[in-house]
């Protein structure tokens, strides 16, 4: 027997809104990475120049988006603060913020040191590369959580 969840239609929105967010902050990451581990690889100033880019044009508003979507259904759906699944909803997004942030600003000076200098954003462009996998990483966590929903 398979019972269907109905939930009201003011609902969609929000939930399109944080669930798009999080596929677009994960699809920008996993693009970060693949260019900073190429870069890493050959040390190229355009590649490090992209992946910039991408962290500001990309992973920020993404970021924004989740972000807001998730407090506007949270808001709407009266879900308890003890769920388990939302505490590590939390987590990861505010944490993720901070290694966010810290890559992004990482990147922009990696990107200008081999702008100057070739070769010159590669300990900064590994630094990032890393980052940007550990936060990766937790969302992933996040994803799993918001899909299983344990506890």
């Amino acid at each position: 027997m398979t019972i269907a969840l109905i939930r009201p239609d003011d609902w969609n929105f929000p939930l399109l809104l944080h669930v798009g967010g999080a596929m677009l902050l994960v699809g920008s990451l996993v693009t970060v990475a693949a260019l900073f581990l190429l870069a890493w690889r050959g040390d190229s100033p355009g590649l490090i120049r992209l992946g910039f880019r991408t962290l500001l044009i990309a992973a920020l508003p993404s970021y924004v988006l989740m972000r807001v979507g998730a407090e506007w259904i949270n808001s709407k759906e009266n879900i308890p603060d003890e769920a388990d699944w939302i505490g590590i909803g939390y987590i990861t997004a505010d944490g993720g913020l901070v290694f966010l942030l810290i890559s992004t600003i990482l990147a922009g000076v990696a990107a200008r040191r081999a702008g100057r200098h070739p070769g010159g954003g590669g300990t900064l462009g590994r630094v990032v590369t890393v980052l940007t996998l550990v936060v990766l990483a937790a969302y992933l966590i996040a994803v799993w959580a918001m899909t299983t929903k344990p506890g």
